[in-house]
């Protein structure tokens, strides 16, 4: 066990507290000096913030560089990971956050909350299980060594999925009709998270490789980018809590109930697919990833698709943001859990 312990940087040992202080950090931030929200807030398109893509480039590029195509072409030999995350995140995922978060709005917390606030916490709750994550889920693949090849082409599959099932998903739990969902938020984040720094990783792979040859691409190159994910992310953290600071401040005892659903949910996922995984026996660098997928969500499209369908005040839009919120700290304890139960998976570590 202590070899792993000495592969851990300083930063990801310490992660949840960077975290928590990066939180307290942008929400500060934005009560004090609004300036820089207002000023990065005109960075935008599609309503895809353009500074927190390039700190999403950041975290990911590293992961990216990892991604050997010859392995990438191995991965359709083993589709119980593919299987697995798209089950999971298609057929039960948004029916299970349907069914907690209904549960929790008009049976549990009915004393608490109004009923016309309850629809819109329902409807912001079903937009997070209906989007999968695209970009966090290779930072934690990243954390819990996943094989990255393979974790892209799960992300690929999810995406590819997303872009017919989320209206019709959406459509049926919620009863909406005519929905209109910012195709242009979707595609972008695609285009930004997924594809631009896979191109680049591609590429930078390559020419390292033709140039000083593969060692030095493994021993020196790649380490020069160790803690550059982590960083990413901690600043990405304080951009977006400056932008949602004054909401979160406003509704702290809502915030609390919208959150024991979510935080529920995420970690029933988690468990279902990593689980799963186990009685399949597949090897922990591919389960861990599997989980993760399935426990985070594309936030960025969820605040996107709550704020165009029911306004930037809404209580949909509130729960989106707690989303935000809790996703980071809970996947953190989730990474923790993957790590410290690699010995579940030792004994089927070369099985398919």
């Amino acid at each position: 066990m202590k070899p792993k312990q000495t592969g851990i940087s300083f930063f990801e040992r310490y992660l949840t507290i960077w975290v928590a202080l990066c939180i307290v950090v942008g929400i500060l931030i934005g009560q004090f000096i609004p300036i820089i929200p207002q000023t990065l807030s005109k960075f935008e398109y599609a309503n895809v913030s353009i500074p927190v893509a390039i700190l999403i480039w950041l975290m990911i590029f590293p992961m990216m560089l990892k991604v050997d195509f010859k392995s990438v072409k191995n991965v359709g030999k083993r589709p119980k990971g593919i299987i697995i995350t798209c089950v999971t995140n298609w057929l039960i995922k948004p029916f299970t956050m349907f069914g907690i978060a209904w549960l929790f709005f008009y049976v549990i917390f009915k004393a608490f909350i109004p009923a016309e606030l309850a629809d819109q916490y329902l409807a912001g709750a079903v937009l997070l299980g209906a989007a999968p994550c695209t970009a966090m889920v290779f930072v934690w693949s990243h954390l819990t060594k996943g094989d990255a090849a393979y974790t892209l082409v799960q992300v690929a599959v999810n995406d590819l999925i997303l872009l017919v099932a989320f209206v019709p998903i959406v459509g049926l739990l919620l009863g909406i009709s005519g929905i209109s969902i910012p195709w242009d938020t979707l595609f972008l984040s695609v285009l930004l998270f997924v594809v631009i720094p896979l191109v680049a990783g591609v590429i930078t792979r390559i020419s390292v490789i033709k140039r000083k040859g593969i060692e030095y691409f493994n021993n020196v190159f790649v380490k020069k980018f160790n803690n550059s994910t982590i960083i990413g992310l901690l600043l990405t953290l304080i951009i977006l809590f400056s932008f949602q600071g004054e909401t979160i401040l406003n509704n702290p005892f809502h915030i609390l109930l919208i959150a024991v659903p979510l935080i529920i949910q995420t970690v029933l996922i988690f468990f279902i697919a990593y689980g799963w995984a186990k009685a399949w026996k597949l090897p922990h660098n591919i389960a861990a990833p599997a989980g993760m997928i399935g426990a985070s969500n594309f936030f960025e499209l969820a605040v996107a698709v709550a704020i165009s369908l029911f306004g930037l005040q809404s209580g949909a839009a509130l729960a989106t943001v707690v989303g935000v919120l809790v996703e980071v700290p809970i996947m953190l304890m989730l990474v923790r859990i993957a790590n410290n139960t690699t010995n579940w998976f030792q004994k089927t570590q070369n099985e398919n």
